[in-house]
């Protein structure tokens, strides 16, 4: 009984097929696309990033290459007199002092200049430079030129390093590096720059040794004086929209010789961004004072005379890799 059923039952669908009148197919239900993704803003440094224009043609002024430092010339040692008339089985030899412990080889070979203790005048009656104050700076070595793409690829191949900047998947310093061994090293971070300086048995100046080492003892206002001079550094008014040999500017050296401490590239210092003792406030910089952003100093190919003067701050992330932006030592 129930086969029949079953033959009756499909029997008539045939039929209300025939005729037409089989149900008809459910219509698809269509799917809503996905809403996009929102895009996550960009986070705004404190300085934006220069885009350089595209280089010029050769200028028609070589730049002066850095001075060598001549090597010291070693001390003779005086040969051992001895006394006549004593015999060489009496005479008493004299024990020979205790040998020194040996220094360690330089990882790289810096000149360095000695910057004398005492106190300068550090700051400027300029906005976020204020109030001009007295501060007393220990004595302390600085390198006098900064750090080349030649010294930092030695760090890179014998620690393996990886910069920020190559982290990130940004364009790495081995590009702005190539055929340069002598330029300054850019796209490197304030955490290359410390690690660098590490390796090296260094560390990076604090803001007011470098202002110091920059400046000297008289307040001017550039490394080389008071004076603007176009011909004293690389700046964006000199007009080699990149960098240069270190230390081709030797008539723009500080009052210690320390070369490049305008124009050229920018450099990391070790401290924090923070306000001068007895500042009075109102300036829109101000509100990036803390421990979040490290100090630059001294300015750039890129930076016109105003951004290159001794007094001169700027500050960023430690994140931050530039193309302006490098570094030099002290200890």
């Amino acid at each position: 009984m129930k086969k029949l059923s079953r033959i009756l039952t499909f029997s008539l669908l045939v039929l209300l097929v025939g005729c037409g009148r089989a149900p008809a197919p459910s219509p698809e239900v269509e799917t809503p696309a996905p809403s996009p993704t929102p895009e996550i803003p960009t986070v705004i440094e404190i300085l934006p990033t220069p885009t350089p224009k595209p280089p010029p043609p050769t200028p028609t002024f070589t730049p002066v290459p850095p001075t060598p430092t001549p090597a010291p010339t070693a001390t003779p040692v005086p040969t051992e007199a001895v006394t006549p008339g004593i015999t060489e089985e009496v005479a008493t030899p004299t024990p020979a002092p205790p040998t020194a412990t040996p220094t360690p080889p330089a990882k790289v070979e810096v000149p360095m200049v000695l910057i004398p203790a005492g106190e300068f005048t550090m700051g400027s009656d300029r906005g976020i430079e204020r109030p001009p104050h007295t501060v007393f700076v220990e004595a302390f070595e600085i390198d006098v030129f900064e750090v080349t793409n030649e010294q930092f690829a030695k760090f890179v191949e014998e620690t393996g390093y990886v910069t920020d900047a190559e982290k990130a998947g940004d364009t790495p310093w081995r590009f702005y590096a190539k055929d340069k061994p002598k330029h300054p090293v850019v796209k490197v971070s304030w955490n290359d720059a410390k690690a660098f300086c590490e390796w090296a048995g260094k560390r990076l100046p604090t803001e007011a040794e470098w202002e110091k080492a920059a400046r000297g003892t008289d307040g001017r206002i550039y490394p080389w004086g008071n004076e603007w001079d176009v011909a004293k550094a690389n700046t964006k008014e000199a007009g080699y929209r990149g960098t240069t040999i270190v230390g081709s500017f030797p008539d723009g050296a500080s009052p210690y010789g320390v070369m490049d401490m305008a124009g050229n590239v920018a450099e990391w210092t070790s401290d924090w961004f923070q306000p001068y003792p007895g500042y009075p406030g109102g300036d829109p910089e101000a509100q990036y004072f803390g421990e979040k952003y490290r100090v630059i100093r001294g300015g750039g190919w890129f930076s016109d005379k105003e951004l290159v003067r001794t007094t001169e701050r700027s500050a960023s992330s430690v994140e931050l890799a530039n193309d302006d932006v490098g570094f030099r030592c002290a200890r």
